[in-house]
């Protein structure tokens, strides 16, 4: 009988790590819920998905990150997949270089890639282990195009990209590194903001599908990943087709 299936995933109280923990449980996989600050909300999700479990971490923190790593591995005894999609941003226009100071460029980067590298080397030598472990890194066509809700975070989303093909060129055979990058997505950070509506109604315009993304359509995205043996090194748009126009 083949082993349960173990996924960490980072970021995943709410929104779309939220969702993407979900489908994952709904998949047969037992999950790692973890959150830096949201310990009420990541309990609650945790204790809503089969045989969860739920760790507070900052993977910013280098020793957090491979604290939380540990505790997966410590709690289910192995590891089969690594969700990074824990992530920061802060509205920017881009216009506004002053407003994208220094120290938000810290912030950004020091979660949003160096997080991202710290979680996924800790978790590297588990995934080895399994002998077909996976990696899902979460971008976004800020990584690719000039969009994103400020330089620091589009820019911190191109790294991850690259960072997606340098390791799946470097960890395979026996870890795939593949990455999805969504478009327009209504969370709970996105709701009720005065900058998503404009933005929105063009997606609903303009866009071959004609609707805003929604975490789920992430979720779906990321199992693919997961589960596809033959694939890696990509990174998959989920934008309802914006980037054709």
């Amino acid at each position: 009988m083949a082993a349960v299936k173990v996924a960490l995933v980072t970021g995943s109280s709410s929104g779309i790590g939220e969702a993407v923990a979900r489908r994952l449980a709904d998949a047969g996989y037992r999950v790692v819920v973890n959150s830096a600050r949201s310990v009420e909300q990541g309990e609650k999700v945790a204790a809503g998905l089969p045989d969860a479990h739920y760790v507070r971490a900052d993977i910013s923190v280098e020793a957090e990150a491979q604290r939380l790593v540990a505790d997966a591995v410590a709690h289910y005894g192995r590891l089969d997949l690594l969700v990074n999609n824990a992530g920061f941003t802060r509205p920017v226009p881009h216009a506004d270089l002053a407003g994208a100071d220094p120290e938000l460029w810290r912030v950004i980067l020091g979660l949003n890639v160096i997080g991202t590298w710290q979680t996924t080397v800790a978790a590297m030598p588990h995934l080895t282990d399994t002998g077909a472990g996976a990696v899902v890194n979460i971008s976004s066509v800020a990584g690719s195009r000039p969009a994103g809700s400020s330089i620091p975070y589009a820019v911190s989303k191109a790294a991850i990209e690259h960072m997606t093909r340098l390791l799946a060129n470097t960890v395979g055979p026996r870890v795939r590194v593949n990455a999805v990058a969504p478009g327009l997505i209504e969370t709970p950070w996105t709701s009720g903001k005065d900058f998503f509506a404009p933005i929105a109604a063009k997606v609903r315009e303009s866009t071959p599908l004609r609707r805003t993304g929604l975490p789920e359509d992430v979720a779906e995205a990321v199992l693919n990943l997961a589960e596809a043996a033959y694939t890696t090194g990509q990174v998959l748009l989920v934008d309802g087709g914006a980037h054709l126009i």
